[in-house]
């Protein structure tokens, strides 16, 4: 039985209330003061919710506007280039790790955004500014930051924080779903940046291949995004390697790299500039990375994944390789990374 035009209009002027309501519980939110505690350990209190924001780094830049508030950012980093409301439409204040400090104060900011291993803050804060800084390297730390810049909005978590996660989770979780048997267990090597600095297992992205069903040869102990020995690879002789750099494209490969299996049948996914942004940063995008790496997983994996012994610590574009390698002696090595989080923020 189709409504009748007085039960239409009764519809309407209900959902007109309801939005009412909403607009003004937000309102009224944005109005309360805030306290919040940021990755430093600091707690930072503002009268009400900052309307005037300048994010520094990309993964918080994507998480205001997807927490809808895209509107409230009057200045951003050089890097961040999602979503399309801030590309080309707002101005650019220099490198998240060392920004233009006058360019930044001329924007006459609320609070700037920014990675804790920024070397800006301490001149922002002798300025009078005020700073939040966030840093990402797991899944737990996405959804934590997620929830601290929702309330620094005063955006309420039901409606904010808490709704995106559910939508972030659910999409690794049907990414992971996607992902034929073939491909389960297959072992890899994942690339953040020249060094070669790897994803490790306790990073976001070595969480997400976790998740995905697959084994990555650089272990938990060696810290989130640790910087290895190319040896320490070769050794591992993984069965993908996934290179999330853009600016590796156009660089020579390790030595020792060539004699691996991966690189001669050419299982290797070198994600393009726009893939690369995606699956490396700590942020709203991740379930888009999920699929991102399921693609390459699905193209790239062997009829048959040998198992192979995982390394002893002490010991988008489409596929490409530049170049030949040479072999080497040298020992395997790692370093652990302590600024992990600009790894897939600075240069990406």
């Amino acid at each position: 039985m189709k409504p009748t035009p007085v039960r239409r209009i009764l519809w309407v002027i209900a959902i007109l209330i309801a939005l009412g309501l909403l607009m003004a519980g937000l309102a009224q939110a944005q109005a309360q003061p805030v306290h919040i505690t940021d990755d430093r350990g600091r707690a930072v209190a503002l009268p009400r919710s900052p309307q005037r924001i300048v994010s520094l780094l990309p993964s918080l830049t994507e998480s205001v506007c997807e927490l809808e508030q895209c509107h409230r950012l009057v200045g951003v980093d050089r890097y961040s280039n999602w979503p399309d409301a801030v590309v080309g439409k707002l101005p650019k204040v220099g490198g998240g790790l060392d920004p233009s400090i006058e360019a930044i104060v001329a924007l006459k900011p609320d609070v700037v955004l920014m990675s804790v291993s920024s070397r800006a803050s301490d001149r922002l804060e002798a300025l009078g500014i005020t700073v939040v800084a966030l840093e990402p390297k797991t899944h737990a730390d996405v959804r934590r930051v997620l929830g601290t810049v929702s309330d620094l909005l005063g955006v309420p978590r039901a409606q904010g924080s808490d709704r995106l996660w559910r939508v972030i989770d659910a999409g690794v979780q049907a990414a992971a779903q996607s992902l034929p048997p073939r491909a389960k267990n297959a072992r890899v090597y994942f690339e953040v940046s020249r060094g070669p600095y790897a994803a490790g297992e306790a990073s976001f992205i070595g969480e997400s291949l976790t998740r995905l069903g697959v084994r990555n040869v650089v272990p938990a102990s060696l810290g989130p995004f640790p910087r290895l020995n190319p040896e320490f690879v070769v050794r591992a002789n993984p069965d993908i390697i996934m290179i999330g750099n853009r600016s590796m494209q156009a660089m020579v490969p390790y030595p020792g790299w060539a004699s691996m299996r991966a690189i001669r049948e050419n299982r290797l996914c070198v994600f393009g500039p726009g893939d690369s942004d995606v699956v490396v940063r700590p942020g709203p995008r991740m379930a888009e990375a999920a699929r991102i790496m399921v693609r390459c997983l699905v193209e790239k994996t062997p009829p048959e994944s040998p198992a192979a012994p995982s390394p002893s610590p002490a010991g988008g574009g489409r596929t490409q390789w530049p170049g030949k390698a040479s072999s080497t002696g040298a020992l395997a090595s790692a370093v652990p990374v302590a600024a992990a989080a600009n790894i897939g923020n600075s240069d990406k």
